[in-house]
């Protein structure tokens, strides 16, 4: 992977930034997003934002290594902090768990005043960061699964709208299992599925192994997980 040819996750998510962007993207590694997004003119400037020292150094150099300076600043800070209110017009953040993610946007709400769109990649924890949307005025507006090795990502797009627009069938499925996930019913999406409730049937196993006593909320808590994918599954 590199500036000119991305992951098939990082493709997925360049595509749904909006033309004419300023860019920001938090946890931005080697900077590898904002380059090929400027580069291909998805964007018109882009901000990539690093807290780890190293990392940072890598984005540095990519974006020198690219010529691209004068159109991507790279700077060092914990997740919004690298932004200056009213600043950037679309946030991606990238490969980290959707309670940092949601963390992150917690803390730095004050930055998302001009923010048009979010582009969230969570890793694992999805629901955590449909929540956090829900509760911030964030409209869910779309949302890919894709498997790149061996691995299942979702991506979750959002704007300033009706959060609960997405949700009026049912919010605590559409918070678990993603509402426009769910209508498409992708292979993928069965899948990551399947692949939940057998893990979640192994750590009943193990449970019922450990003879302990005081464990029959946590393995009926396990079970209803497994009941309501089950009858998601089933249609």
């Amino acid at each position: 992977m590199n500036h000119e040819r991305l992951s098939m996750r990082l493709e997925r998510v360049a595509i749904h930034i909006p033309k004419g962007s300023i860019l920001a993207d938090i946890g931005s590694d080697h900077a590898y997003l904002p380059c090929y997004a400027v580069s291909n003119g998805l964007c018109d400037r882009a901000i990539a934002g690093e807290v780890v020292e190293g990392p940072y150094q890598s984005a540095r150099k990519q974006v020198a290594m690219t010529g691209l300076e004068a159109k991507i600043e790279v700077r060092k800070g914990d997740g919004l902090e690298v932004l200056n209110p009213d600043e950037a017009t679309c946030i991606t953040i990238c490969g980290m768990g959707g309670t940092l993610i949601s963390s992150i946007l917690e803390s730095g709400k004050e930055k998302l005043g001009t923010v048009k769109r979010l582009i969230l990649q969570p890793n694992v924890g999805a629901s955590h960061v449909r929540s956090w949307l829900i509760d911030n005025g964030w409209e869910l507006s779309g949302e890919e699964i894709l498997e790149e090795d061996g691995k299942i990502y979702e991506i979750l797009m959002a704007e300033k709208g009706d959060p609960l627009r997405p949700y009026r069938v049912n919010k605590q499925k559409g918070l678990m299992f993603g509402p426009y996930l769910t209508n498409e019913f992708s292979s993928t999406f069965v899948k990551k599925w399947q692949l939940e409730k057998k893990h979640l049937h192994r750590i009943i196993e193990q449970l019922d192994e450990s003879g302990r006593s005081g464990l029959e909320t946590k393995r009926n808590d396990l079970q209803a997980q497994i009941s309501i994918i089950e009858e998601v599954l089933k249609r």
